[in-house]
């Protein structure tokens, strides 16, 4: 219980300061994550990437997924069905969007792949640490969708990278069993540490 609760102070810390960034410092801040992503290890050698379209005060990905497709990379998307299941479908600069019930925009059309078939996740993250740890909206559809990757000894793929801005960075985030650890966390911070498992 207390542990819960520490997780649920944690959150709604993070979602504050996030929440609170100046848009323009929000702007300066998701290009230069996204410049950091698009120049990584992960994006550079992938071709089936997934990554989220944002929403609200998140870090904006547009860039990544535009440079995807220039670089003739295909982009998938979340689109989370009942029983709290995430699944990916692939997103087209023409693809026709609608918004689910949390209001996340989704593709109606377009291929769905497995999640085991992906290089490459950029996820966002509510908050994060050091150790790669995250904490998302508590829902639970990231771990689920990716809890084949627990009983894995070597990390082959996909790479799981979040994304957040510097200020939602805490010091020690405690995992449950059932938590899924980032491989990489790409920030804005100035002393950014490239750091993956």
């Amino acid at each position: 219980m207390k542990k819960l609760r520490a997780m649920k102070d944690l959150r709604a810390t993070a979602l504050r300061a996030r929440r609170e960034l100046d848009p323009d410092v929000r702007e300066q801040a998701s290009a230069i994550i996204c410049q950091r992503v698009i120049r990584s290890r992960e994006f550079v050698s992938s071709h089936f990437i997934a990554c989220f379209l944002p929403m609200k005060d998140e870090v904006d990905t547009r860039d990544i997924i535009e440079r995807a497709w220039r670089a003739n990379k295909r982009i998938f998307v979340p689109v989370l069905r009942a029983g709290r299941k995430m699944l990916f479908r692939e997103l087209c600069p023409d693809s026709p969007l609608e918004q689910d019930f949390f209001g996340i925009w989704e593709p109606t059309t377009g291929d769905f792949i497995s999640p085991r078939n992906l290089d490459m996740v950029v996820t966002p993250t509510v908050a994060f640490d050091d150790e790669n740890n995250r904490i998302g909206m508590g829902s639970g559809y990231f771990d689920r969708c990716f809890s084949f990757l627990r009983h894995r000894k070597h990390w082959f793929r996909p790479k799981l990278v979040g994304v957040a801005f510097a200020c939602q960075k805490v010091e020690k985030i405690a995992p449950n069993a059932w938590d899924i650890p980032l491989y990489r966390v790409i920030s804005d911070a100035p002393q950014h540490s490239d750091s993956a498992h």
